[in-house]
């Protein structure tokens, strides 16, 4: 039976993945919000979907469908990094599943009071952990299971970025993390997934445009390095017209995933609308370890 959504932030640079997994997952977005109203791209997915520039009215919505016995199954969360948190509880609220991207909130200990509210209204909180399904990464997950030594791992992420990005929220320290919990915490994710918890970290360099260090986990020494300015792309890879520089090496070897990445929101919508998904409980530890790192 087909499920219906509602959007928070459909005007930003995610909205898009999220609105092709409700279409590809045969549901219906209902209701979507964002204070800009450059939206045209609810045309090319969802026409009938009402809109909202004002979240007081977009949540009276919510609870008038609510109300009616046509509540929203599922909230999807692409607003910036600080929202999040208001909008899942604003989604539990009214009934709703929560599924936001990362990272869920900015500081660990909110996640205490939004397990406690999902408790109590009975719906789910799911966080978009992507390439937890990513088939190149799965394999690594599956191939060092057991291993019993430490792994030396170096993860570059260099990608070119304007200067809109600094003099937008994502710029902002306070509403968005900085680039360690706005880019960096999806590797960082990925890599306490499949080596194991935090046992040591520090901070070499940390500034709007770049930030660099170390993690010691279980099974993994990394070294971790993180980029928005453009200098800093290899010419190479500036040749074939591509803007971002993605390297991932493990004792060395370099590993693979560079493709697989258009489809993996769909994934994650299947995942959680057959009873799966990650929930609070999974995204804490990197939530825990981008808030040291930025704090350090």
């Amino acid at each position: 039976m087909s499920k219906t959504f509602a959007l928070t932030g459909v005007a930003g640079y995610i909205a898009p993945r999220h609105l092709q997994a409700i279409k590809n997952t045969d549901n219906m977005l209902v209701a979507a919000l964002d204070p800009h109203d450059a939206v045209g791209i609810l045309d090319s997915y969802f026409t009938e979907a009402d809109f909202f520039t004002e979240t007081e009215r977009f949540d009276r919505h919510l609870e008038k469908l609510k109300r009616s016995g046509k509540a929203i199954d599922y909230v999807s969360i692409c607003s910036p990094n600080y929202l999040h948190d208001a909008h899942i509880r604003m989604a539990l609220r009214v009934g709703a599943n929560a599924i936001c991207e990362k990272p869920l909130v900015l500081n660990p200990w909110n996640l205490d009071l939004l397990s406690e509210i999902e408790a109590e209204s009975g719906r789910k909180i799911f966080s978009v952990l992507q390439l937890r399904l990513h088939p190149a990464i799965v394999a690594l997950k599956e191939k060092y299971k057991s291993t019993s030594k430490k792994h030396e791992v170096k993860l570059t992420y260099f990608t070119s970025r304007g200067s809109w990005y600094l003099y937008s929220w994502k710029g902002d320290m306070e509403r968005s993390g900085g680039l360690a919990t706005n880019i960096g915490i999806h590797f960082f994710d990925m890599l306490i997934w499949i080596f194991g918890k935090v046992t040591a970290y520090e901070v070499i360099e940390n500034n709007a445009q770049s930030t660099m260090g170390t993690l010691e986990l279980e099974n993994a020494n990394v070294e971790w390095d993180l980029s928005i300015n453009a200098d800093r792309i290899p010419q190479k890879v500036k040749a074939n017209n591509q803007r971002t520089y993605r390297n991932i090496s493990i004792d060395n070897e370099e590993v693979e995933f560079s493709e697989g990445f258009s489809d993996l929101h769909t994934e994650v919508y299947k995942n959680i609308l057959s009873g799966s998904g990650f929930g609070v409980h999974d995204a804490r530890p990197s939530i825990e370890l981008v808030h040291k790192l930025r704090n350090a």
